[in-house]
């Protein structure tokens, strides 16, 4: 089994979020950084390096790293250290089963209390999103189609279950997925995005929930492409 990378950038890499005076943000700047997808899976975490550019003894580090363990951001292995997490693809394809039954739940609930206000929500992402695909840019693509997608459930309201859905979706963003996918899988799922859009717009649910199903499946395709990459997925 492949072991995290033992040569790490991840501390040059942090960004501190603390203002002056503040104390440092240690967990919150972390778990940034690994949600940013800079350093793939596997990476290695220096607690050392982390603690001093942070100012803080190695205690604070570890503690935060525990708790991103326990989200299933980081995990830790014996004798190596901690490392950002890397699922096998069964787990990683596991996340987005999880994330389209909890977005289904969702969009019908979403459909009956969205406003004006949350059609420009919805809008304002998918415009951007149609950008990052004219001009190339996979990196704001990925982006925006988390905001897009959770701009089309937040209608609804459920706050423990958006509070899931960022989770499992956190889970994944290591792998950077859709900054993989094929140009021509990329295309096809914006068009999905499209049929999405009108759907939430005419507030039909049953065409909505019926284009989000459709839309995983194309997920799920899509990033079979990248499967049996070791640098991407814990090899069985």
């Amino acid at each position: 089994m492949q072991g995290p990378r033992r040569r790490s950038v991840f501390a040059s890499r942090l960004v501190s979020s603390a203002g002056d005076g503040e104390q440092p943000h240690v967990i919150e700047d972390l778990r940034l950084a690994i949600l940013s997808g800079e350093e793939p899976p596997g990476t290695l975490i220096p607690i050392a390096s982390v603690a001093t550019f942070f100012g803080v003894s190695q205690i604070p580090v570890r503690e935060a790293l525990k708790v991103l363990t326990g989200e299933g951001l980081v995990e830790h292995r014996p004798h190596v250290g901690y490392a950002v997490a890397k699922l096998t693809f069964a787990e990683f394809r596991e996340l987005y089963e999880v994330r389209a039954a909890l977005e289904t739940s969702a969009l019908r609930a979403a459909v009956r209390s969205a406003t004006e206000t949350d059609d420009e929500l919805v809008r304002s992402a998918h415009s951007a999103m149609a950008a990052a695909v004219a001009r190339g840019d996979e990196r704001g693509y990925h982006v925006e189609s988390r905001r897009f997608h959770r701009a089309l459930i937040a209608p609804a309201g459920m706050q423990r279950l958006l509070h899931m859905y960022d989770s499992a979706w956190n889970m994944t963003e290591p792998a950077r997925p859709m900054s993989r996918v094929a140009e021509v899988d990329r295309a096809l799922l914006h068009g999905d995005h499209n049929a999405m859009v009108a759907a939430f717009r005419a507030r039909d649910a049953d065409r909505l929930v019926a284009e989000s199903a459709a839309h995983y499946e194309h997920l799920k395709t899509a990033i079979e492409v990248f499967r049996s990459d070791p640098d991407v997925f814990r090899q069985p």
